[in-house]
């Protein structure tokens, strides 16, 4: 006999998880049809889940920017970062830092 509380109460609320409930779960790789893991993982990585950077490594920084300039990159979609990054090496092209 089961002797773990529902996971549901009867207002279809889903109670806090114990210890002992997580001890239960299993990796998706080992419940779901592989074609459809596959398809989670690959939908995942397309949401943002990085791997290693790839070479020449980039450098985090904290940078403000005017609310315009934020505006119009961030208006153009996932990437705009990588597109601020390209827009300052092209005005590094044609300027002179002292």
């Amino acid at each position: 006999m089961n002797k773990r509380a529902p996971l549901i109460d009867g207002d279809g609320e889903v109670r806090e998880l114990t210890t002992a409930d997580l001890r239960h779960f299993k990796p998706a790789a080992e419940v779901l049809d592989p074609e459809l893991y596959a398809e989670l993982l690959k939908m995942n990585r397309r949401a943002g889940v990085r791997g290693a950077q790839r070479a020449p490594t980039k450098i985090a920084t904290t940078i403000r920017l005017s609310p315009e300039v934020m505006d119009a990159f961030k208006a153009t979609g996932a990437g705009w970062q990588t597109r601020i990054d390209a827009a300052l090496k092209d005005w590094l092209k044609t300027h002179k830092l002292a």
